[in-house]
């Protein structure tokens, strides 16, 4: 079976050939985001910003000064605010929905909830899923929760499961932006994507069997017999559709980004304050995301101009 199928052609014809060298700010930077939360976070966490634009600044110089080309970074600019409208609308419209959770969740309840959330992920993004369903995920975990429950809810909701559509992650969405067609990567990748999908559940099962058994049901009838399951804040998944329907606009100019940013303001304004609360609602996320792909965005236009030079095989 071919599963991918032949990828479309994306890269639109380069009006500058960049020096190889204009690539390292972006080696830099994704080496920094990889490599430093693990080595000094605590510096990470109050510099993140300035080295993001500060490298960003490195490549928008190249481009303005040396080249003296001002027309891929308006590009990359463009393609930076749809980007940003997507994460940011998808992050608070989500954030106005809160799940009540009935614990003494068993495997097979977590393997169905997780396979749920990959499934979203690709409906409201990644960054949205996690947003939504991490509290969920730990409450209905809490009495045995450890640090394979958090890999394995990172792992299927807040990266692979969103691999499916533009909406589920960031690269596929800059795709989309640049002409692939919207449900290319459904098309060609689901068989990969429920293959891998399929063999983390697995693994995280017997995992988690072996945890739940572990622990006794006294404590686990304890912990759980108050609880049930429970949805508020639905009246904002009006302004999900919004923003789904959002992402096929692309006449005018601006009138997608502009609709995105009416529901987020809409949700944020409307949604209780006790659900934001009770979700621990706050903007740092999605901050933090704002700052990195400013500079991911600028950086990673010599690379693709540079790969727009390379002859055709």
């Amino acid at each position: 079976m071919n599963w991918f199928g032949q990828a479309p052609a994306v890269l639109a014809a380069a009006t500058v050939d960049p020096h190889p060298a204009s690539i390292i700010p972006f080696a830099l930077l994704l080496l920094a985001i990889a490599s430093m939360p693990l080595l000094n976070a605590n510096w990470w966490h109050r510099h993140y910003p300035k080295v993001a634009v500060g490298l960003g600044a490195i490549t928008v110089a190249y481009y303005l000064f040396i080249l003296k080309e001002s027309g891929p970074m308006l590009h990359v600019a463009r393609e930076y605010v749809s980007f940003i409208a997507l994460i940011g609308s998808l992050f608070v419209v989500s954030g106005g929905i809160h799940i009540g959770v009935k614990g003494e969740a068993k495997p097979w309840v977590n393997c169905v909830f997780l396979f749920v959330g990959a499934l979203l992920a690709n409906l409201i993004g990644t960054t949205g899923a996690s947003m939504l369903l991490i509290r969920p995920w730990i409450r209905m975990n809490k009495y045995r929760i450890t640090a394979f429950h958090v890999v394995f809810f990172i792992f299927l909701v807040s990266n692979i499961g969103g691999c499916l559509t533009p909406i589920g992650d960031p690269p596929l969405f800059l795709g989309y932006l640049k002409g692939v067609p919207f449900w290319w990567t459904a098309r060609h990748c689901w068989g990969p994507w429920l293959m891998v999908v399929g063999v983390l559940l697995v693994t995280f099962y017997i995992f988690d069997q072996g945890n739940f058994l572990r622990a006794p049901l006294s404590v686990r009838k304890k912990e759980t017999e108050q609880e049930s399951w429970k949805f508020t804040g639905l009246p904002n998944l009006v302004w999900l559709a919004v923003i789904l329907g959002a992402v096929f606009v692309d006449r005018p100019a601006g009138v997608r980004e502009i609709l995105m940013a009416g529901a987020a303001l809409a949700s944020y304004v409307l949604t209780p304050k006790t659900i934001h609360e009770a979700n621990d609602f706050n903007f740092h996320p999605v901050r933090e995301v704002a700052w990195l792909f400013a500079g991911i965005f600028a950086t990673m236009a010599p690379a693709l101009d540079y790969l727009a030079f390379m002859p055709a095989n």
